[in-house]
Parts: structure tokens; sequence; C-alpha cells
């Protein structure tokens, strides 16, 4: 597109409506609606990539988005929240169905590898048109991580022109969150942009039941893009990019007493202390996609770079934790992924694929500790520095053929195989069957069953092997050398649900999952510095229910979801230097709760539109506890906790140019102190409480 044709789509965009309503306003070209047509039958194409027989399926449209009520505002993790099953943690983390994290994001069909750990949210819900989370015994093309796929759908124009949004957020909490969307289609060109910035008081869950933390301020700033080229009417070049860059400070919890003395220092208020978090992403893809006869294909080359930076408050930490660690991990991955669509007949659609990753994972610690003696008691008051440093290359390679069939019209039956290789420090793989089978005797009824054999590796950018020797004799000696590396979980996975429409309104589901692990994956806070690390129970066992109930009346729409969960762990088999030996002896030989394991889990909504312009709505959270310590290991649970959220959302037309939309949103609206960790159990860090009543405006004017 040339500058003076930009500048003349910008202008009609911006102008006053009469401009579009003249007789001089010239017919549209055939092209642009064969380009619509074209856009259409290639997504339709690339659905095809993607099938979803025997698993289960929780959809959140751009509308359910906006009707939460922080709207485009609301972080994805607090989206995802929405959907049965997905329970909530500290440090704004998601479990699944009772998995510690492992989830797998794909944009577009394509795969983005995790980031590591941490606080912010890489991606922004204003780029999602929907969002599918896909759960239970998935189909042969999805490995990896596999406790749910979240399934992003990313807003795209449809029609030639230029529009977009600017608005601004802001509230109670020293909160401001000012946000710039621009999209367009010209010829064969079309383009999503997207960016925020957010600023606010509580970046990271307070320690303390105040209403205002200390040292908690946060500048976290996103983007993301994508932009697509027609090649033909069979073919389109796509290019999806996205950055982040977030800073924390982490919040403190006054009235601490010091553990140790540093040089001639014996006291420190550590409300004082000075602790900060610095994390990175970028990312971007290009992907070829198209169809070839009767062949759909999409062939993706990505890079994905993250990296994470926690600086300590030497003195403060030295005195509270005998250890003061700047640590700083960072991965970068290479991607290829190709997957293919065939019919075969009219019954049969043949799937298969590959995908491919190379990482390089470095991690930094570069610690101050205290000398000590052979019980841990320091022996000096001046820190002695160790630096401890390791670097990872891992190599993940898969490949998949499924066939989905379909038999007379109420069966579907997807069966297929998918073989894993993953390389590090060893080599593990794994031949996964898999079978989904989908019936519906009727309109109304649809009943699923599946099998899935999973493989899923360590995430590359959490290993950090420990050089035990290093650290002997110093206050931050490891009480076992055990095994440092992580490894592979294998599981087997089995999930039966049943959906039904009653009348034109209305949906139930009720379904129910079963997985049996060998090395079941888990992660855990180790140490001051706020990142995570992996570690292997021998043996797991996950079992749960979920009941779903949907209402779409038109202008009133609800939900309520409600979900049971146990997951226990025993024999503790890598990462055993992290544990108290006490604790070790017991997972011996013992079944013990995993620290994200909570029982009950509910959330639900209802939403209200008057004429298509006012909009009310509300929305709650419930959970029955994460675990704690109690007798034994993660042997007891927090205190329930319920949230509800509040909402009103008005549309104005106070300019030509588009409408003005302005959402006020109540969060907490009752003022329920809860605290998600009280800082006992199995790799869990500090207290963490949950949000107090707060009060936020959102201004957003389309054009």
């Amino acid at each position: 597109m040339t500058p003076a044709r930009l500048a003349l789509c910008i202008a009609l965009a911006l102008s006053a409506a009469p401009v579009f309503a003249t007789d001089d306003r010239p017919p549209p070209k055939a092209t642009d609606l064969g380009e619509v047509d074209v856009t259409a039958r290639l997504d339709e194409a690339r659905n095809s990539l993607s099938p979803d027989t025997g698993s289960s399926q929780y959809v959140m449209d751009r509308q359910t988005i906006q009707a939460l009520p922080l709207g485009d505002s609301t972080p994805l993790n607090q989206v995802i929240l929405q959907a049965p099953g997905v329970v909530q943690d500290s440090y704004g983390q998601l479990h699944v169905r009772g998995d510690h994290a492992n989830l797998q994001y794909r944009i577009d069909g394509v795969l983005i590898p995790e980031s590591i750990g941490g606080f912010g949210q890489t991606l922004d819900a204003r780029m999602i048109q929907n969002v599918k989370l896909l759960t239970g015994a998935l189909p042969a093309q999805y490995g990896e991580r596999t406790a749910a796929i979240v399934d992003i759908t990313t807003r795209s124009p449809k029609e030639d022109g230029v529009g977009g949004s600017v608005g601004i957020t802001g509230g109670q909490f020293g909160t401001l969150n000012p946000n710039a969307t621009l999209f367009g289609r010209s010829g064969a060109w079309s383009w999503f942009l997207t960016a925020n910035y957010l600023e606010n008081d509580v970046g990271i869950e307070n320690p303390t039941a105040s209403r205002k933390p200390i040292h908690d301020h946060t500048n976290q700033v996103k983007a993301f893009g994508d932009i697509s080229y027609l090649i033909d009417n069979d073919t389109r070049l796509s290019f999806l990019f996205g950055a982040t860059n977030n800073r924390f400070e982490i919040p403190n919890n006054p009235g601490q007493t010091p553990q140790f003395g540093y040089l001639d220092v014996t006291n420190f208020d550590s409300a004082q202390l000075n602790e900060r978090q610095k994390e990175k992403t970028r990312f971007g893809v290009l992907s070829l996609q198209g169809k070839m006869g009767d062949t759909a294909y999409q062939v993706s080359a990505g890079q994905r770079y993250s990296s994470l930076d926690f600086t300590p408050d030497d003195i403060g930490d030295l005195m509270f934790n005998g250890v003061a660690s700047d640590v700083s991990r960072a991965n970068r991955a290479s991607t290829l992924q190709a997957d293919f669509s065939t019919p075969l007949g009219d019954s049969h659609t043949l799937r298969y694929g590959i995908y491919g990753s190379f990482e390089r994972a470095n991690a930094t610690n570069d610690a101050l500790v205290f000398p000590a003696d052979a019980d841990g008691n320091q022996t000096s008051t001046t820190p002695l520095n160790i630096v401890d440093a390791s670097r990872i290359i891992a190599r993940t390679y898969a490949l998949y053929l499924q066939d989905e069939w379909s038999i007379g019209e109420k069966w579907t039956v997807n069966y297929g195989v998918r073989a894993d290789r993953y390389e590090a420090f060893r080599t593990e793989s794994q031949l996964s069957p898999r079978v989904g089978v989908v019936y519906q005797p009727t309109d109304s009824t649809t009943i699923h069953a599946g099998f899935s054999r999973y493989f899923t590796p360590p995430a590359s950018e959490m290993i950090s092997p420990t050089s035990i020797a290093k650290f002997a004799g110093t206050t931050n000696a490891l009480p076992d050398n055990g095994n440092d590396t992580p490894l592979a979980e294998r599981s087997s996975y089995y999930d039966i649900g049943i959906s039904q429409k009653l009348g034109d309104a209305w949906t139930v589901g009720l379904d129910s999952y079963s997985r049996h692990v060998q090395r079941i994956q888990d992660e855990g806070q180790f140490g001051t510095a706020l990142v995570y690390s992996t570690f292997n129970y021998d043996q797991g066992k996950v079992k749960g229910d979920e009941l779903t109930i949907n209402y779409d009346g038109g202008a009133l729409t609800a939900y309520f979801n409600f979900a049971y969960n146990r997951s226990v762990g025993k024999r503790i088999i890598t990462g055993q230097y992290n544990f108290n030996p006490d604790d070790l002896a017991y997972i011996q030989d013992h079944f013990i709760h995993l620290d994200h394991d909570q029982k009950y889990t509910s959330s639900g909504g209802i939403s209200y539109a008057f004429a298509d312009s006012t909009r009310i709505g509300a929305d709650y959270l419930f959970g029955s506890g994460l675990r704690r310590d109690g007798i034994v290991p993660n042997g007891d649970t927090m205190p329930a906790y319920f949230q509800l959220n509040l909402s009103v959302s008005r549309d104005f037309h106070l300019t030509p140019a588009g409408a003005t939309h302005a959402q006020l949103a109540l969060v907490n609206a009752l003022d329920r102190t809860y605290e998600i960790r009280d800082g006992s159990g199995i790799g869990v860090g500090a207290p963490q409480f949950g949000p107090r009543r707060g009060l936020f405006l959102s201004l957003q004017q389309d054009f």
C-alpha cells in the first residue's frame, strides 16, 4: 500500500458517516468480495487441520470476554479461569484438571513455545477473536504440554479499509492501562496490531492481608501483531509476532526477624527489602497456509526468546535467608511445525504432521552466602560469593498420524498414533496411541469418550542443575544429592462426557476423567528467588469430574461450572536436594496430595444486555483451597474462598468516527479477604492473598 492510499483509508475511516452514504461513492470492487471469500475459505481450511474428537472443549468468544468485568483489559489467565476445572494459584499460575502447569498455547493453529515461568502474562485478550480450551483425551496432533490446549483464533479485518481503537483503563491501586489497536485490509494484505502499557501497585499477590501491599509496583508493556498476504486464492503467508517487557517489585512482608548477622549489622526491617524481577519474551512465527488440491496444510517456522532476571536485596536476603541469589535464566527456542489434512472419500479425513524444536537454556545463580558448620550454623558474618552456572541444549521431535472416520450420521471415531523424542542430558522417547469416539444419538445429545497415552518432556527453561558441592559448608548447603535432572512424564488418560441441549437456550455438560502417571512432574519455588524448578514423583494419580451449565437467551446469558479433582503423588525421584529429609522419607512410602490439588472449584457468571447498548454483569470464583502442610506434607488445605465481580457497560455514539465504550468494574465486590497460599507446602514460597476490592473504569474509542 502506498503512503497516499494508506492516508486515504485512514481519512475515510475517521470521517463522518454521510461520506459513505453519498451517491458518488464508487461501487465495491469485485476483487474485494473475492478476497473476503478467499479468506473465509482459507480459514475453514486451517480449521480442518485441528480435530477435537473425543476431547473436552470450552469455547469463549469475543463477546464473552467483553462481558467480563474488565472486558478487554482482563489478563489472559483470568479469562481462562472462567472455564471448568481451572484453578488459580499465586503469581498468576493456572492448574487445569490437577496438573501443575503444562499448558500449551496455540495461535491460529501454531504452537508457541512457553515462556520462563514468572508473573507477567505474555498474551493480551485484545488479540482474541475466540479462545478454545481443549482438555481430556486429546488427538494425536497434540503433544508436549497436554494438561490443556489454549487455542487462540486472532482477530482479523473482514473488509477493506482501516479501523481500530484507543482506550484506557484506570482505577484503584494506581492502575493505569492505556492501549491501542489498529487493523486493516488492502488488496492482498491484511493486518492486526495491538499494544498496551500497564502499571499498578499490586503487580504480585500481597503476602499480607493489608489493602495496600508494600513495594509491589509493576510496569508491563505488551505488543502483538498479525500480518497476512494472500499469494493466490489457495495460499496465504502470515507473520505472527509479539513482545513483552515486564518489571516487578517483590512485595514485602513486614515484621520478620533476621536469622543471620551481616558484618556488624544485627537488625533489618523486612518492610524495606528491595527485591526486583524483570521478564522479557519475544516471539515470531512465519506461516505458509493453504490448499493443494484436496489437502489443506500449514507450515510454520518460528523462534521464541524468553528471559528472567531476579535481583536480590543483598544485605536483607542474607540476613533473613542466609543467601542472596542474583538469578538469571534465558531460553531461546527455534521451532518447525507442519500440519496436513487430506480427505479420503466421504467418510475419512487423514491428518498428519511433524514438529521439532531446538532450545538453548542458560541459568546463572550468582549467590552471596555465609560460611557454616556441619549443622548449618553461621560461622562468620562476612559473606562468600559463589557462582553456579549451567547450560542446556534440548531437542524435541514429534510425528503424528491420525484418521477421522465418520460412521453413518451418528458415530465419529478419531484414532492415531504419535511418536515423541526428547534429547537433553538424556534421550527419552515414546510411541503414544490415541483414540476418541463421538456418538450423537439425537440432534441435542452428544457423547464423547477417549483414551490418550501422553509423553511430556520437562520444561527446558525450568531445568537448572545445581552444583551441590559448591555450596557445601555454607548457609545455602543442600541436604541431599539426589537426581538433579527431571524426567519426561508418561501417562494414560481416560475421559468420558456428555453434552445435552435443553430447548434452544440451555446446554448441560458432564465430564469425568482419570489419569495414571509415571514420573509425574511438579514445580516448586525452592530458595528465595521467585523462579520455579521441576521435579518428579515416581507415581501419580489424578481423577475428577466437571459439570457445566450454559444459558443463551439472547439478551440474557449465564454460565455455571463446578469441578471436583484429586491429585496425589508418591516417592520423589528427582530434585531431592530441595526437600527436607523427613518429608522425603514420608513421601517415599506414602501418597500425598500435590500442592496444587484443590478438591472443589467453581466459576460462573451472568450478563444482561439492554437494547444492545447497555450491559450489566457479574461473575464469581470459588475454591475449596489449595494444599498446605499439616501433620504430613501437603496434608491440610487453605480455607475456602469466594470472589464476586460486578460490571456495567454502555456504548455511546458521541462522534461519527465510531462508538465510545465505557465499562465500570468492581473486582471482589464483597471485599472478602482470602489467602491463596500461606507459605507452607511442597515447593511453596511466601504467603499470597487474593485481590482486595477495587473499582476500575475503562474507556475505549473505536474508529
